[in-house]
């Protein structure tokens, strides 16, 4: 769902943004298919992933009351589920609907316009979320240098929100999560004003993009105002690396390509409950919130992953008469492993969803504690079919617009088409006829619906002059790979000159043509020797080229000195990381890798061209900031 009907459809069920996220990603783990809808016969499953426990009489009650003409096939949406769980907890407690405003720990904001809180659009923020993320920070960057004037963070107050406005942390961060995202010779770091921190901010915004966080309604002027809610949801995006024994969470039928399929949270579920089983021990965790309150899960997870050096133990379970002790106990024991991160024993009881879930995600990506197939285990395994780098791009691109729900594996999360239908409706606001698109699938129905959702996106395709020559909506409902790409790519290409074009105001799309002209054009007038000839020219390959043209764009931004000839592969990435991280920090929203340029990859590379062809038509950004700020 957009960001404005989220918190939209929160104020309107009195459910704060960070529940109904809860509720979203909940649904998700039972939407196992992805098509925004569950069973009915599921809905006890689904109630008890959200720590709502109810007795099968009350379920078949609630059925029978709210749907009066079910059917063994009937199914539920999101806001749906939403709108019920809403009830249920009214019903249980009348102040329910109040609490968004007067939760404890929970400061309320209003909206980013007047406009907004016209309309009661509301954004709570959590005091525990900016403990944990200060903590987090001070922990994994309190040896930076070029940090070493804003760390440690205080952990009350507004300290957080103050120290990320010269974008420095934020840029360190990136890295942190996704190591040379931003090549560090394109921070600004001293001496610096309103225009350089504004630069680090959309160096870092762009960069975030690039991979994949959504950042839908978030720029470099919030980040510079301190916005919190905004700032807290740049940081709370979760990533989890890739472990070779994945293999050992499927469940009986289940191929690896099925794990591709699941969300963050859904393999972290599937992860807790196999070490529980590997410890012999019955119970499962079906949500971030109340199952972990009691940190009976966590500690026999603990002491499940951690290496018997640690010295990692059961013993907060000897502790019966305090949840609290418990938890700070059972945190001790996660301290042995340097994993005492994201929460305190306090949100460990009340559940706090975003913290919990950060808290196992950071367990996983350091103790995964899932043994590489064996010799004798290789045979009985299907092949992975490894996401590659351009499908990543792609699969960063969709997410960072905001599609929803997130896109894990291109192939199984677009066959239902509606992800499809969420791009055209970013590239061209009103292609899509939404009452000719079946949002909600039956199990007799799926298939059919969804490959006529998927026809229907071809035709979309074809509107737009799309080259999809022999490509049906079965293609694109099977998953096939070339066919599948050759229609993403198309998407990509039309989002990108899109942008181009509403820069430029001219009404229609550019050419291939054209963006070469532009390129070489500028590079003559600004008194540059170099030329291409194509997008595929070996030329481009030590990205001096690039280099040139953002000269020309914003002269005197390059640092020519940290140029490298060019000759060896290593000189030649070098120049195309910087390349890259100088085009964001300039304002161009570029997703293509250093590599790409490199190896001339013609489609990505024209991306390149045509980002830094919409920034030239940006008024400068310089310009935008008064004298009195340098």
């Amino acid at each position: 769902m957009p960001a404005d009907c989220d918190r939209r459809l929160s104020q309107s069920l009195g459910l704060t943004e960070e529940q109904l996220t809860e509720l979203s990603n909940s649904f998700e783990t039972i939407d196992i298919n992805g098509d925004g809808a569950i069973q009915l016969s599921e809905l006890q499953r689904a109630f008890e992933a959200v720590g709502l426990k109810l007795p099968s009489y009350q379920v078949r009650d609630l059925i029978r009351e709210h749907f009066p003409n079910y059917s063994t096939d009937a199914s539920l949406s999101v806001i749906e589920f939403a709108q019920l769980f809403a009830k249920l907890k009214e019903a249980a407690d009348p102040k329910f609907k109040k609490r968004i405003q007067k939760a404890e720990n929970v400061h309320v904001l209003g909206g980013l316009s007047e406009a907004s809180q016209e309309q009661g659009i509301y954004h709570s923020v959590r005091t525990e979320e900016q403990v944990a993320f200060s903590d987090w920070i001070n922990s994994n960057l309190s040896s930076d240098r070029d940090l070493m004037h804003l760390l440690p963070l205080t952990k009350s107050g507004d300290d957080l929100y103050q120290k990320v406005v010269d974008g420095l942390i934020i840029c360190k961060l990136i890295n942190l999560a996704v190591p040379e995202t931003i090549d560090e010779r394109a921070i600004n770091r001293k001496n610096l004003n309103t225009y350089t921190k504004r630069e680090n901010l959309t160096l870092a915004v762009n960069s975030a993009r690039a991979i994949g966080c959504n950042i839908v309604n978030i720029d470099a002027d919030d980040l510079a105002k301190g916005k919190p809610h905004l700032v807290l949801g740049l940081f709370s995006q979760i990533d989890l690396v890739h472990v070779p024994g994945l293999f050992r969470l499927l469940d009986e039928g289940e191929n690896l390509n099925d794990l591709q399929r699941l969300s963050p949270e859904q393999i972290l579920m599937r992860w807790v409950n196999y070490h529980l089983q590997q410890a012999g021990v019955s119970r499962k965790l079906n949500n971030f919130t109340t199952d972990v309150q009691d940190s009976f899960i966590y500690t026999h997870l603990l002491k499940q992953i951690a290496p018997p050096d640690r010295n990692v133990t059961l013993d907060p379970l000897r502790i019966q008469n305090s949840d609290l002790e418990r938890a700070e106990s059972m945190l001790r024991e996660a301290d042995k492993l340097d994993c005492r991160a994201f929460v305190t024993a306090q949100d460990v009881i009340n559940g706090v969803y975003k913290l919990n879930l950060a808290f196992v995600a950071h367990l996983f990506n350091t103790w995964p504690g899932l043994k590489p197939p064996g010799e004798e285990e290789l045979d009985n395994i299907e092949e992975i079919l490894e996401e590659t780098r351009e499908e990543r791009t792609y699969r960063n691109w969709m997410n960072s617009v905001g599609v929803s729900p997130t896109v894990n594996w291109l192939y199984s999360d677009l066959c239902s088409g509606l992800i499809i239908f969420q791009l055209y409706d970013v590239i061209e606001p009103g292609l899509v006829d939404w009452k000719h698109v079946v949002k909600k699938f039956t199990k007799m129905d799926r298939m059919m619906n969804q490959i006529q959702n998927c026809n229907y996106a071809v035709d979309l395709g074809k509107r737009l002059r799309f080259s999809l020559v022999g490509i049906q909506g079965k293609d694109i409902y099977d998953g096939n790979r070339t066919l599948s790409l050759a229609l993403i790519w198309q998407l990509m290409r039309a989002y990108t000159l899109t942008i181009l074009a509403n820069c430029t105001q001219s009404g229609s799309l550019a050419t291939d043509k054209e963006i070469l002209d532009w390129v070489n054009n500028r590079l003559k007038e600004s008194g540059k020797t170099l030329s291409i000839s194509g997008f595929q020219d070996s030329k481009i390959s030590d990205a001096k080229v690039v280099i040139d043209l953002i000269d020309a764009i914003q002269p005197g931004v390059i640092q020519y000195d940290l140029i490298k000839s060019g000759v060896t592969f290593e000189e030649k990435m070098d120049n195309a990381k910087y390349a890259i991280s100088i085009a964001r920090k300039i304002g161009a929203k570029i997703y293509a890798l250093p590599e790409d340029i490199v190896e001339c990859k013609p489609k990505m590379v024209m991306t390149v061209f045509a980002c830094l062809m919409a920034r030239d038509y940006v008024p400068n950004m310089r310009k935008t900031v008064s004298e009195k700020d340098l």
